[in-house]
C-alpha cells in the first residue's frame, strides 16, 4: 500500500512540475502580481495608521496612496534604467578603446602574440538572432506588465469577497480556524521576508553607492540600483552584484587599483549585511535551511527563469510553513529548517 501511495505522490509531484514548466507564460506574472499585492497591501496598512482629524485613512484611501506609490517608483526606476542604457550606448566606443588596450597590456602575461580587435570577435557572432532575441524578450516583458496589472485589479477586487467564500469553503469552525492560521502564518512570514530583505536590499545598495562613488566608477547610481535587485537573490545576486561593477572598474581605470578598492569594498559590504546584519534583523523567523534555499533558487530558476529566482525564497517560506502544519509532511519542513526546530503556528487574531 506504501508503495502505491509512495507512486501516487511521485505522480502529483511530476503533474505539478509539467503545469509550471507548460503553464509558465499564466503562472509568471499572476505569482508576480501576488507578490506586488503583498508589497501594495503591506503599504496600505502603513499609510492607514496616519491619522487625520482624529481618524486614520480609509483603506480605500491608503490602498489608492500604496498603488500610486509603488507605480511611481516604478515609472523612476524605468526613467532612470533608460537614461542610463542611452549613457552607456553612448559611451561604449570610449569602453571599447579602453578594453582593447587593457587586454593588449595582458596578452604578453598571458604568450598572447596578436591580440584580436574586440571589432573582429564581433563578426565571429550572427548579430541577428541577438537582437531578435533581445526584441523578442523586451516584447515578453511588456506583454507580461499588462497581464501582472490585470491580475493584480482581479486580486483586488476578489479581496473583498474572499471571507465570505472561505467560509462556504470551510464550514466546519475548527477546519476553518487551522485553515486560517495557516494562511495568516504565510501571510505574516511573507510580508516580513519582503520587507526586511527590502530594506537591508536598499541598505546594501547604499552602501555600493558609497565605496562606486568615492572610486569615482560611472554609473554608481545605475550600479547601486542594480546591485539593490540582484540581493533578492540568494547568493548568486550577491557575487554578480560584485561582478559587473568591478570588471567596469576595470575597463574604466586601465589599472587594478581601483579594480580592488571596488572589490574589496563590495565584498565587505555584501558579508556584513548579508551574514551580520541580516541574521541578527530576521532572526530565526524564516529558519530555512542555506541548503534548502540554493536547491530552491536551481529548482525554480530552472522552471520561471530570473523570476523563479527572485521567488525561490518567498515560495520556500510558503511550502515550508504548509509542511510543517500536516502530520503527513512535517518531515519534509524539518529537512527544509535550518535546525530542525518547526515554528509552531501563532494563535493572533486573523486580518483579512
Amino acid at each position: 500500500m506504501k508503495i502505491v501511495n509512495y507512486a501516487a505522490a511521485l505522480g502529483i509531484v511530476a503533474l505539478i512540475v509539467l503545469f509550471l514548466v507548460e503553464g509558465r507564460a499564466l503562472l509568471v506574472p499572476l505569482a508576480v502580481a501576488i507578490m506586488v499585492w503583498f508589497l501594495i497591501d503591506g503599504l496600505a496598512g502603513i499609510y492607514q495608521r496616519i491619522v487625520i482629524g482624529g481618524a486614520p485613512l480609509a483603506r480605500w484611501i491608503a490602498l489608492t496612496a500604496a498603488g500610486l506609490t509603488v507605480l511611481g517608483v516604478g515609472a523612476l526606476i524605468v526613467l532612470m534604467v533608460s537614461e542610463n542604457v542611452a549613457s552607456v550606448a553612448a559611451a561604449a566606443p570610449e569602453y571599447q578603446r579602453k578594453f582593447e588596450a587593457l587586454i593588449e597590456r595582458l596578452a604578453p602575461t598571458f604568450g598572447i602574440d596578436r591580440v584580436p580587435k574586440l571589432s573582429e570577435l564581433l563578426k565571429q557572432f550572427e548579430i541577428a538572432p541577438v537582437i531578435g532575441s533581445v526584441a523578442g524578450t523586451l516584447a515578453n516583458l511588456m506583454g507580461n506588465v499588462g497581464l501582472v496589472l490585470v491580475y493584480l485589479l482581479f486580486i483586488f477586487v476578489e479581496q473583498a469577497a474572499f471571507e465570505p467564500k472561505f467560509k462556504a469553503l470551510f464550514p466546519d469552525p475548527d477546519r476553518r480556524e487551522r485553515i486560517r492560521r495557516i494562511l495568516r502564518e504565510i501571510n505574516e512570514d511573507t510580508r516580513k521576508y519582503i520587507r526586511l530583505k527590502t530594506a537591508m536590499s536598499a541598505l546594501t545598495g547604499v552602501f555600493s553607492y558609497v565605496v562606486l562613488s568615492l572610486v569615482g566608477v560611472d554609473y554608481a547610481a545605475f550600479w547601486a540600483f542594480i546591485i539593490f535587485l540582484l540581493n533578492f537573490i540568494p547568493t548568486i545576486g550577491s557575487i554578480i552584484g560584485i561582478m559587473f561593477p568591478a570588471l567596469l572598474t576595470l575597463v574604466q581605470f586601465e589599472t587594478i587599483g581601483p579594480f580592488l578598492i571596488v572589490s574589496l569594498g563590495l565584498t565587505s559590504v555584501q558579508i556584513i549585511i548579508d551574514n551580520v546584519v541580516e541574521p541578527r534583523l530576521m532572526g530565526g523567523a524564516l529558519n530555512l535551511s542555506s541548503l534548502a534555499v540554493l536547491l530552491s533558487l536551481a529548482i525554480w530558476g530552472s522552471i520561471w527563469g530570473i523570476v523563479g529566482m527572485f521567488l525561490s525564497v518567498p515560495i520556500m517560506v510558503i511550502m515550508m510553513i504548509i509542511f510543517a502544519n500536516f502530520d503527513q509532511t512535517k518531515g519534509i519542513a524539518v529537512l527544509l529548517s535550518a535546525d530542525g526546530n518547526i515554528k509552531g503556528i501563532q494563535h493572533a487574531p486573523a486580518r483579512f
